[in-house]
């Protein structure tokens, strides 16, 4: 019998929906060089592209009440399946006043060839942006991204000062692989986008 695909897991409070394992990243610290899942989940590889409809039945099977709030996030970049997303969000606000968040890379406006940001209104409470390095050297070797022509840091930066006007929530965030000294300017330049700063441990599987 094939196993279904893992679309939905629990890490701690939080319900999390693996929408996509498209990225145009391949981040040093990615928890997928490490293992098939997260935090202890089953795999989160996906067989095929699930869609919003699929993603829905899995949350149907959840008692959203449990949690304190559902997390688009997985094996890839949410952005990536942008409509499957929306989708399963707008589903979510229907039936419960559970806060959504979106972990993202911030470069959805580069994926999908146009500014999404005000699409996110109404739709998520919160997006927490990879900032990953205090400056576009240290991003591009971090991050390395497979957009060459552009310039990915201006763009996830831009992207979540942008997205603010939409979303009560945002914040950055760094994996603590870094070093205390790239934190602290990492925490400076987010400040002066008016934007927290949070600090991820790096999880080796």
């Amino acid at each position: 019998m094939k196993r279904s695909m893992t679309l939905t897991y629990e890490v701690d409070s939080g319900l999390y929906i693996n929408v996509t394992n498209k990225c145009p990243c391949n981040c040093t610290f990615c928890i997928r060089n490490n293992g098939d899942g997260a935090y202890g989940s089953d795999p989160l590889w996906l067989e095929h592209q699930p869609s919003a409809d699929e993603i829905i039945e899995s949350v149907k099977t959840r008692d959203l009440s449990k949690y304190s709030e559902v997390v688009f996030c997985g094996y890839g970049e949410p952005t990536c399946e942008l409509e499957t997303m929306l989708k399963v969000a707008d589903y979510i606000k229907s039936v419960s006043s559970i806060k959504t968040r979106l972990n993202t890379n911030g470069l959805g406006n580069i994926i999908n060839g146009r500014r999404i940001e005000s699409e996110l209104k109404g739709k998520l409470d919160a997006v927490s942006v990879s900032l990953n390095a205090p400056t576009k050297e240290e991003y591009d070797a971090v991050t390395r991204p497979s957009f060459k022509d552009v310039d990915c840091f201006e763009a996830m930066f831009d992207f979540a000062k942008t997205v603010k006007e939409y979303v009560g929530e945002v914040m950055f965030t760094v994996v603590d692989v870094i070093g205390e000294d790239k934190i602290e300017l990492s925490r400076q330049l987010a400040e002066k986008a008016g934007i927290r700063l949070r600090v991820r441990e790096y999880i080796s599987g």
